[in-house]
């Protein structure tokens, strides 16, 4: 199990989602405590690297940081396009 963390601005742009992208975000959330690498790498060409991003609710993106050894996936950025 990890535990997931938000940066400030990261925790800034999950107040100003609409319902059913927080809803979205809160089931990815749900997600990365038990698979943080399901994600993609955020840089194609170096795939085993240790920042990732995921979509939630068809129009979101998280970019977010693995730390294996603390056992801690740091959200840092949200991006909803709906």
């Amino acid at each position: 199990m990890y535990d997931v963390e938000l940066d400030p601005v990261a925790e800034q742009q999950r107040d100003t989602l609409p319902a059913d992208a927080l809803a979205a975000f809160m089931e990815l959330r749900a997600l990365l405590e038990v698979a943080p690498w399901s994600g993609q790498p955020l840089r194609p060409d170096n795939p085993k690297a240790n920042m990732l991003t995921h979509t939630f609710g068809g129009y979101g993106v998280a970019t977010y940081v693995a730390l294996e050894e603390r056992r801690l996936v740091y959200v840092v950025r949200l991006v909803w396009l709906g």
